[in-house]
């Protein structure tokens, strides 16, 4: 149950990051946004350890702020795998990674147990 709630999150974020940032565009029904929030799990399931360890020395000489390149990244991997999301470059892409990441820890956030 917490995978699909997971999923579905996901797929809420991805239209929220659509509302809110210019050059991400969702285009796709309610089956096709639990698809994309599917495909984002699995990304961050699969990818973002190994981007995470490969890059850790630009995250530590950033203080952390590369992360937010690794966020963009993935979320314009995610854009580059599905047709109904675009994604326009790479400032869309590190501001629509960086909404998505800010709702997940919101709504986990508001859901701890």
């Amino acid at each position: 149950m917490r995978i699909l709630a997971q999923v579905l999150l996901n797929g809420v974020g991805v239209v929220i990051a659509a509302k809110l940032v210019p050059g991400v565009s969702y285009s796709g029904g309610l089956l096709y946004l639990l698809l994309v929030g599917l495909v984002i799990g699995l990304i961050n399931l699969l990818v973002r350890p190994l981007a995470t360890f490969l890059s850790l020395p630009f995250i530590v000489l950033t203080l952390g702020l590369f992360y937010l390149v690794v966020n963009g990244a993935l979320f314009y991997l995610a854009g580059a795998l599905l047709d109904g999301l675009t994604i326009d470059g790479c400032l869309p892409a590190i501001l629509g990674g960086l909404v998505l990441a800010l709702f997940n820890w919101l709504v986990r956030g508001l859901t701890a147990d």
